[in-house]
């Protein structure tokens, strides 16, 4: 059996756009109904919401069926997490609060097998096809993606130096840590924030390393990829859902009073 293409890390190291959403419902249900919606990627997130390393398995084997990628944030950059969430099929993670290269190289040598890294080794596991994948040991950093959140003007900062580590495959900033960083928490519209993370896309773009983000719309989505942006999750489910929910509320009720 030959090892999985990771199609999301093909694409964004080719410059192709990839538009995703953010999966904080924690759902393997919600999952299954999003995979044929079709988006290419979508974020599985363990950082702020209560998934756990079952839940995350069942929306990887959600998405199997379809053509969308599972991106997952684990909870920290921590490799004994990462071990568990790559041993279980995950290809692409996203690491939440890199500052500096030092760390940057300790979330990749966590994807890695010795002699180039500290990933533990396990031969049969979802990863490899319950052993059916014969050169996985030897092949399944090619298909491993590393991205890195940016969320402090440190980081921001130390973009050079992250972007030049060996096995970093994406920047991602986090705009509403960025914001509470900068003094102006909660202030995800401000033109001095987007300011700054405009200079953080030079920087990720001068180095060769494609950027993205999350944003809460459509409109917003298109704007940053116009920005320079190559992959951005333009909303999650649960803001879908609760937006649609209290919008057929409101409408319903304006038309009792």
């Amino acid at each position: 059996m030959e090892l999985k293409i990771n199609t999301f890390k093909k694409a964004i190291s080719t410059g192709h756009k990839q538009v995703g959403i953010w999966n904080s419902l924690c759902s393997n249900i919600a999952s299954d109904a999003l995979a044929s919606s079709a988006y290419d990627w979508a974020l599985l997130d363990m950082e702020h919401s209560p998934n756990d390393f079952r839940t995350v398995l069942s929306q990887l084997q959600a998405y199997e069926n379809g053509t969308t990628s599972a991106v997952v944030r684990p909870v920290w950059n921590d490799p004994v997490i990462v071990k568990s969430l790559l041993d279980m099929g995950a290809q692409s993670l996203l690491f939440p609060m890199v500052q500096n290269a030092d760390e940057a190289r300790k979330a990749v040598a966590a994807t890695r097998y010795p002699p180039d890294g500290m990933r533990g080794v396990s031969a049969s596991q979802r990863g490899n096809r319950y052993g059916r994948v014969k050169d996985y040991l030897h092949k399944a950093h090619e298909e491993i993606c590393v991205l890195v959140q940016i969320e402090t003007l440190e980081a921001l900062g130390n973009i050079p130096e992250i972007a030049n580590v060996d096995g970093v495959d994406g920047i991602f900033f986090g705009p509403a840590d960025l914001a509470a960083d900068m003094g102006i928490m909660g202030q995800l519209a401000s033109d001095e924030l987007w300011a700054m993370i405009d200079k953080g896309i030079e920087a990720g773009t001068a180095a060769g390393v494609p950027v993205g983000t999350l944003v809460g719309s459509s409109h917003k989505a298109l704007e940053v990829l116009e920005r320079g942006m190559t992959y951005v999750a333009c909303s999650s489910d649960l803001n879908l859902m609760v937006i649609a929910a209290d919008a057929q509320l409101a409408a319903i009720r304006s038309k009792l009073d």
